[in-house]
């Protein structure tokens, strides 16, 4: 019987490792691994895994810590703002011609 589920019974004091006592067959039991310490079953410990991107992740929205720089946020929406613009222009003056063009009223004649 290994030591890590070795369980002693509370009312009869017989250490089994079944769910309930074999000789009175109660269900109440500790663990013997409470009182006596079980040493590493590993020759050496574990390395420790490398963190990856969404552990960071999580790491920056749980802790509250500051988000890269939006300096490619910025950029995409001076890109954006230009395209808008440039549009704009051009529906604008198509707009202004046709409505010159059409104005019998206008001084060019």
């Amino acid at each position: 019987m290994q030591l890590r589920v070795a369980r002693l019974c509370l009312d009869c004091e017989e250490v089994h490792d079944d769910y309930q006592c074999p000789v009175c067959a109660s269900d109440q039991f500790t663990y013997l691994t409470r009182w006596v310490p079980v040493p590493e079953r590993r020759q050496r410990p574990r390395p420790a895994p490398a963190p990856s991107k969404e552990l960071e992740a999580y790491r920056r929205l749980i802790h509250g810590e500051p988000e890269p720089p939006k300096g490619r946020f910025l950029a995409r929406a001076l890109v954006g703002l230009g395209a808008a613009g440039v549009v704009g222009l051009f529906l604008g003056g198509r707009r202004a011609r046709s409505s010159s063009d059409g104005d019998p009223g206008s001084g060019d004649e």
